[in-house]
């Protein structure tokens, strides 16, 4: 007679279903809220290197300007992004960050980027020399509407229509602000419209950069502020600013050496905040903010160096703080519908 066999399971089969079974997922509801906390802490952190970065130009510009007879603009972005580039190999050299050691191919994937910021920044300096401030700034706010645009295009994100009225409220702020002082002329209108294309293209190809050079955040400022370094420090020299810089003794002391190595410390953490930024929150979302800076910035530079508020700059101020509060509800609104989503 067979013996009858026990179906009670043992401890050692309770162990190997354990091993069979799947592992339930984890609640996307915390995936959500790490989401956002990256995306805001992102969105904080690029402000105030941002806000950091114009207060100490501005603090070197007041102090300075009236010693030469001209303008180093485009040679303070060179210091900097030299400064940058030392902090970060000084860091690697620690042992604090990684990233692998320079290649061209790698250069060469991230040189757009730097391409675009060179355009930004001498299309930005000769929309400023051909018209207005207030005319300059709307057409920063119409840059937002590009880069929205082309955020949906070529990376599928989809804006809603309170981010649209967002824009317009911000848009709409600028025109009114500066109604009575809206200066251009043809030329000018012609460098506005391609630092707005070129903006436009910097933010976008900087999103497109981040998803596919195959680098650590600290291998991307550190790429950032060397091609920068070598495609700027020629201009300097075919336009007479490096000249201008070594024949100017005034400023070869050891306070304005000092201002520029700080300035170019905040830059290494602007430039990791901005790429941050960027990878964790996206174009549209990284351009708002840029906009949004002007306003701590204005009350800041009231506050340290008693810059002048006209009535219309208040506005200004309000409208873009009304668009901002916009915005950040319909981000709010957008996360929220996507969590239930996930549930």
């Amino acid at each position: 007679m067979s013996a009858r066999r026990d179906n009670t399971p043992t401890p050692k089969d309770e162990e190997m279903q354990k091993l069979v079974e799947p592992a339930s997922p984890a609640p996307k509801e915390h995936g959500n809220k790490g989401s956002a906390t990256k995306a805001i802490s992102s969105c904080a952190l690029y402000s105030f290197c941002s806000v950091s970065m114009v207060l100490v130009n501005k603090s070197l510009a007041s102090s300075y300007n009236h010693l030469i007879s001209g303008d180093l603009n485009i040679l303070l972005v060179v210091f900097q992004a030299i400064i940058a580039v030392v902090a970060v190999e000084l860091s690697k050299m620690m042992g604090w960050v990684e990233y692998p050691n320079f290649n061209f191919k790698t250069a060469k994937q991230w040189a757009p980027v730097n391409i675009m910021f060179c355009g930004m920044l001498f299309t930005g300096m000769a929309s400023l020399q051909h018209n207005s401030v207030p005319m300059v700034t709307i057409f920063k706010n119409i840059t937002n509407i590009v880069v929205a645009g082309g955020d949906y295009f070529c990376f599928g994100t989809q804006v809603e229509g309170l981010v649209l009225a967002a824009f317009g409220v911000m848009l709409a702020g600028a025109i009114f602000a500066g109604k009575n002082d809206v200066e251009t002329t043809f030329l000018g209108m012609f460098w506005m419209a391609m630092n707005c294309l070129t903006t436009a293209g910097y933010i976008l190809y900087m999103k497109f950069a981040t998803k596919n050079v195959k680098l650590s955040k600290f291998g991307m400022v550190f790429y950032n502020n060397l091609l920068c370094t070598c495609f700027l420090l020629p201009c300097c020299a075919l336009n007479g600013e490096l000249q201008l810089f070594l024949q100017t003794d005034a400023i070869h002391t050891f306070d304005y050496a000092w201002k520029n190595s700080f300035a170019g410390f905040v830059g290494f953490f602007l430039n990791f905040a901005s790429l941050t930024c960027v990878a964790n929150t996206g174009p549209t979302t990284y351009a708002i903010v840029g906009s949004l800076n002007k306003v701590p910035t204005a009350l800041l530079g009231w506050t340290l160096f008693n810059a002048v508020i006209t009535p219309q700059t208040w506005f200004f101020i309000a409208v873009s703080m009304c668009g901002g509060f916009l915005f950040s509800y319909a981000k709010i609104r957008t996360s929220r519908k996507a969590a239930r989503r996930n549930v």
